[in-house]
């Protein structure tokens, strides 16, 4: 069975495929962007918190904005594995905060 997606638009009009993953999920040690995100009616989403990591599995352990993330009500990480580059990934999570409102960002 294949993993469920999402698509998110960024402000630059491109396209981001994020693989859905329940709230406590163990995640492999990757580079990717995320959107923690809470569902609201089937296959559509209240963004809460969009980052970017280095390495996923040890990303959410401490997450400066826990508090506000699970305050916000959160039920699901929407993951999209990348580059390694960092400024790869800060770009995209520019790109997407410049169009998309989350509660948790600063």
């Amino acid at each position: 069975m294949a993993d469920k997606t999402t698509t998110w638009v960024g402000k630059s009009g491109k396209k981001y495929q994020y693989t859905i993953h329940e709230l406590n999920t163990n995640f492999r040690p990757v580079s990717a962007n995320y959107i923690i995100a809470k569902k609201t009616i089937p296959e559509d989403w209240k963004p809460i918190y969009i980052g970017e990591s280095g390495n996923l599995n040890e990303c959410f352990q401490n997450h400066k904005k826990w508090s506000c993330i699970t305050k916000n009500g959160a039920t699901h990480i929407l993951v999209h594995e990348t580059s390694p580059d960092p400024g790869v990934r800060l770009d995209e999570e520019s790109d997407l905060l410049a169009k998309i409102k989350t509660s948790c960002n600063d």
